[in-house]
């Protein structure tokens, strides 16, 4: 297992595992489902080394982008001593391995490694298994918050409310 930044040539795998995605939420019924992403977000964040991998075998098994800002969701409580982790896709051939784990371990060293305190994530609506998945992994719940301005959003997160988790790593 090894966990390094995504290259441009990971991009075809990228979108395959977004799509696999959304469609597992389409079939969820309750949850929020992933708009099509811009191809343009992808490559900005593989630019700038915010687009992550988890490899197994020479094959991705999970990914997930970093950011260290996040203020249309974070609002007043965004701040400079966070990475925020979105968009978690695993390839269905590894799914069911927990690598929300792994990459909690690796979002703690990382953050460390770049001085900041806090792992962040969001997630869309009432998805109570997903909150209980990341409790499980370490984040507190801070609540669900609707969210002021969205206009910068993807589309996703017009009408649902947001659930904030955060680790400290201060404590």
């Amino acid at each position: 297992m090894q966990i390094t930044t995504s290259s441009i040539h990971d991009i075809d795998e990228i979108f395959r595992l977004y799509k696999i995605a959304s469609d597992y939420q389409k079939e969820k019924k309750k949850v929020v489902v992933w708009p099509d992403f811009k191809k343009a977000l992808v490559e900005t964040e593989i630019a700038e080394k915010r687009q992550w991998k988890l490899m197994i075998d020479d094959e991705v098994a999970c990914l997930w982008a970093i950011t260290f800002s996040d203020a249309q969701i974070w609002e007043e409580r965004d701040n400079s001593t966070s990475i925020y982790i979105h968009r978690i896709a695993t390839n269905p051939k590894f799914r069911g391995n927990n690598y929300m784990n792994t990459i909690v371990t690796w979002a703690k060293t990382y953050a460390q490694s770049i001085e900041k305190r806090f792992i962040r994530l969001d997630t869309l609506g009432n998805n109570t298994k997903l909150i209980e998945h990341y409790q499980k992994a370490g984040f507190d719940f801070l609540g669900m918050f609707d969210l002021k301005n969205t206009d910068m959003l993807p589309d996703h997160y017009q009408d649902q409310p947001a659930c904030l988790f955060e680790i400290d790593l201060g404590r």
